[in-house]
């Protein structure tokens, strides 16, 4: 080769090429969460669309279940609340706390605001409630209604709630002459029942017992001192007693004992007995 020649350039054997990598394409995870999301709200859409049906089923159960064992009228308004969420209680079998309650009710003579209250409810009924018991409060005309229908009881009798003491005002005749008499009667419940028993006595303004009543006037204050009372037994499930009267202001309150095997015993939901 002469000076100055130029050696010709031979090309790179094909191991010595370096053969660039293809670039890595990234993936995108905003879809993956996307779905995840969606995925995540039908699930949750899913639980309160269950949650809302299964909590209607539990409400119109429970209301048609007491107008049929009170023997209420199909249209009377009935409250009913289930406390926490229904789908867990349903698929455990058991409802924690149950509140039912319901205005104007109407139960043989009596008729007041039911309240009643219920825990440990089995929705099988093969077990019994963990605890029961509820209220029934009257206002005034609603207690005048149930005692004038009580055979006996003085047709002009005007009743009034005074605490602690529930007021009856009357007359009776002597010689002719219309004595004003008021009447004090402790409200009390006695084996179930609604009694009125009288404490003292008030005649034209005089306070006397009715002991002494009876003593100035004899029989003829027997009508107006009599003790009153009013059976519901027999106008309520054997398994519901009533257990307490009070006077509140200007209601008087009955409470119930609810017996926990009712929801399972037969005999407990037929009416019961007057004595």
């Amino acid at each position: 080769m002469n000076p100055g020649d130029t050696q010709p350039t031979q090309p790179l054997p094909e191991w010595a090429i370096a053969t660039a990598p293809p670039p890595r394409r990234r993936r995108r995870v905003w879809p993956w969460l996307l779905a995840f999301f969606v995925v995540a709200g039908l699930a949750v859409v899913a639980w309160f669309v269950g949650e809302a049906v299964a909590r209607d089923l539990v409400i119109r159960t429970v209301r048609e279940q007491v107008i049929t064992n009170l023997a209420l009228p199909a249209d009377q308004q009935i409250d009913v609340e289930v406390s926490g969420a229904v789908l867990p209680q349903l698929i455990r079998g058991s409802l924690d706390d149950l509140a039912i309650s319901s205005d104007d009710v109407t139960i043989g003579p009596l008729t007041g605001d039911i309240d009643v209250r219920v825990q440990g409810v089995p929705i099988r009924g093969d077990a019994d409630l963990e605890a029961g018991s509820g209220s029934v409060t009257l206002d005034t005309a609603q207690l005048q209604a149930l005692l004038g229908s009580l055979e006996g009881f003085p047709d002009d009798a005007e009743v009034a709630l005074d605490a602690p003491d529930v007021r009856l005002s009357t007359a009776f005749p002597v010689f002719g002459v219309e004595v004003p008499v008021t009447i004090a009667v402790v409200p009390q419940a006695v084996e179930g029942d609604l009694a009125l028993t009288p404490s003292a006595v008030s005649v034209a303004g005089a306070e006397l017992t009715a002991d002494g009543v009876r003593d100035q006037f004899g029989g003829l204050a027997d009508g107006v001192l009599q003790a009153w009372t009013v059976c519901i037994a027999g106008d309520l499930p054997a398994g519901i007693t009533l257990t307490d009267l009070v006077v509140e202001g200007d209601r008087l309150t009955g409470s119930f004992d609810v017996d926990p095997a009712i929801v399972r015993d037969v005999s407990l939901q037929e009416n019961g007995t007057c004595a």
